[in-house]
């Protein structure tokens, strides 16, 4: 009974949040082709919001002391499932545009929506001449004041843990001057996981931590950047993932 109650609800909240999506992003569309998605954005995160409280999930954003709002910066995340699109945007209070997988701008609709609003492709074998393209797009955008979420894990969770990053985003923030401010995604992944369409009644919380400057930083810097960032990132989630497994055991004692 049980079971047939989560499908039942998954499937209802699927259709639910859908329905929202693809009707509200129909209009932003229609609307981004002759208005600055910039001037915009309000409705986007309207949207982009909604569709999580649609989806059935309670959010709350947690800022760290030191954290800064209004600087533009590198957001390092942690990749749990589809909705990662709509928890950021929920939760990063400016203006933000994404590092996102080259196949994506592919998909109907969706694809060409990105590319208008200014996502940036990302390919996973990339050319000498698509490296550059893409350190050159992502230097204009930062320079544009438009701060840029990555996820360096190069796809999602299996186990809701996180894992290792690569070395990309973390070159560029060098390279280019700007900080890094990591960002932990949890309580997502016990939501929804990749591989499957249920969605369980829960709780995202995000966690935005101070900025980590790289201007007097170098290239002989990348690592010990990249696993700094890894570790303020990974620490939030297994903490989550600790205090949940401490619950589920409270209730069953």
């Amino acid at each position: 009974m049980k079971r047939a109650w989560l499908v039942t609800r998954s499937l209802l909240l699927w259709i639910a949040s859908g329905l929202h999506f693809f009707t509200l992003c129909s209009l932003l569309v229609a609307l981004g082709m002759v208005v600055d998605p910039r001037r915009n954005d309000w409705p986007q995160r309207v949207l982009f919001r909604n569709v999580l409280r649609v989806a059935g999930v309670k959010f709350e954003v947690r800022c760290a002391p030191g954290f800064d709002p209004n600087r533009t910066c590198l957001f390092i995340a942690n990749h749990v499932n589809l909705f990662d699109a709509f928890v950021v945007y929920s939760a990063i209070p400016q203006f933000l545009r994404g590092l996102e997988l080259e196949s994506h701008f592919r998909i109907p609709a969706y694809g060409w929506m990105m590319r208008r609003f200014g996502n940036i492709p990302v390919h996973k074998s990339p050319t000498a001449a698509q490296t550059k393209e893409l350190y050159r797009r992502t230097r204009a955008a930062l320079d544009d004041g438009v701060s840029l979420v990555v996820f360096p894990e190069g796809g999602r969770t299996l186990d809701g843990h996180v894992h290792e990053f690569k070395d990309g985003a973390f070159r560029m923030a060098i390279q280019f001057g700007y900080p890094v401010v990591p960002m932990a995604i949890t309580g997502s992944f016990e939501f929804n996981r990749k591989g499957s369409w249920m969605l369980h009644a829960g709780k995202i919380v995000v966690y935005l931590e101070p900025g980590i400057e790289t201007k007097a930083l170098t290239k002989q810097d990348v690592a010990e950047l990249r696993d700094r960032v890894h570790d303020i990132v990974s620490a939030r989630v297994d903490a989550a993932i600790a205090e949940r497994r401490r619950r589920e055991s409270d209730a069953t004692a």
